[in-house]
Parts: C-alpha cells; sequence; structure tokens
C-alpha cells in the first residue's frame, strides 16, 4: 500500500526543490514532477517527492480524515 499525503507548498528553492508544511512538519521535497506548483498550492507529496496537485477543499478533507484516524488511534 502507498500512502500520499497532502502539503501546501511554503517556498519555491532551487534545483526543482520545495519547503513544504505537512501537518505541522516542514520537510523539504521535490517538485520536479509538478513544475507548475506554486506557493499556496496543495500537493501530494509520496516518498519525498510531489506527484501532483490537489484541489485545497479536498486537501482539507482528506487532512482532516488523517487527523480523525489518528484521534481514533489514541483512543483504542
Amino acid at each position: 500500500m502507498c500512502l500520499a499525503i497532502p502539503a501546501l507548498l511554503l517556498e519555491l528553492r532551487e534545483a526543482e526543490q520545495a519547503l513544504v508544511d505537512l501537518g505541522g512538519i516542514r520537510k523539504q521535497i521535490s517538485i520536479a514532477l509538478v513544475p507548475e506548483a506554486q506557493v499556496g498550492d496543495y500537493v501530494i507529496v509520496h516518498v519525498g517527492h510531489a506527484i501532483g496537485r490537489i484541489d485545497p477543499e479536498e486537501a482539507q478533507r482528506t487532512l482532516a480524515l488523517f487527523d480523525e484516524m489518528a484521534q481514533l488511534e489514541r483512543q483504542a
């Protein structure tokens, strides 16, 4: 099973790199596969690479589901 996570693109960097926010964690990723990505976009991140852009509303729904799953896991 593969997992790709929505992340907010915070900063474009040299050499097709970018800084993203993954639920409060900032991480440098490659945007080579999504060269049209801009600051403020949500991108789908898999293994340190942006693999596509995602609609902000869909990103928020997905992040809310991840948060709900984490809360349920803590209760178990």
